[in-house]
């Protein structure tokens, strides 16, 4: 009996060190390159440079080390020539998993800023939460969006 015990008991040790080794934090941190797919752009009527734009986007996530990921997103903004705030949810597939988070920002000057809240998670990020930063980056090209990224992925290994 003495032995079963200890054999059980080894076995739930193990199992709760197994569940907490995949638990943790992690910084995910890239460049994104942004492109959309189907934009309507809306001009107010009456107020010159007011615009409300809203869509779905395509991004494609590059780390340093060349492991790379896909967004998908929806984006909304209210624009007075250029500048405002936007918002949307979007969601990065990388090759372990996938992270769905809201983000909310603002543009002025031809620059973003903005801030994630990550919402859920698939695989590696199973149960994720979390934080995150949007910021542009210098861009050389027309048509697409070029941005830094940063997101704190907690996971609870559950």
């Amino acid at each position: 009996m003495r032995k079963s015990l200890t054999f059980f008991f080894s076995g739930v040790v193990l199992a709760v060190a197994a569940s907490t080794a995949v638990a943790g934090e992690r910084v995910l941190e890239f460049k994104l390159v942004t492109k959309p797919l189907d934009l309507k752009v809306i001009e107010a009527a009456n107020v010159e440079g007011q615009t409300v734009v809203s869509g779905k986007f395509f991004g494609v996530a590059v780390f340093s080390d060349g492991r790379i990921g896909v967004k998908e997103f929806v984006n909304a903004s209210d624009l007075l020539k250029g500048s405002g705030p936007f918002f949307g949810y979007s969601t990065y597939t990388f090759e372990e998993g996938s992270i769905t988070a809201r983000y909310t920002g603002s543009a002025k000057d031809g620059k973003s800023t903005g801030e994630y809240t990550i919402l859920s998670g698939t695989g590696a990020y199973a149960n994720a939460t979390g934080t995150g930063t949007i910021e542009s980056a210098p861009n050389p090209f027309k048509g697409v969006n070029l941005l830094n990224i940063k997101l704190v992925v907690k996971t609870s290994g559950s």
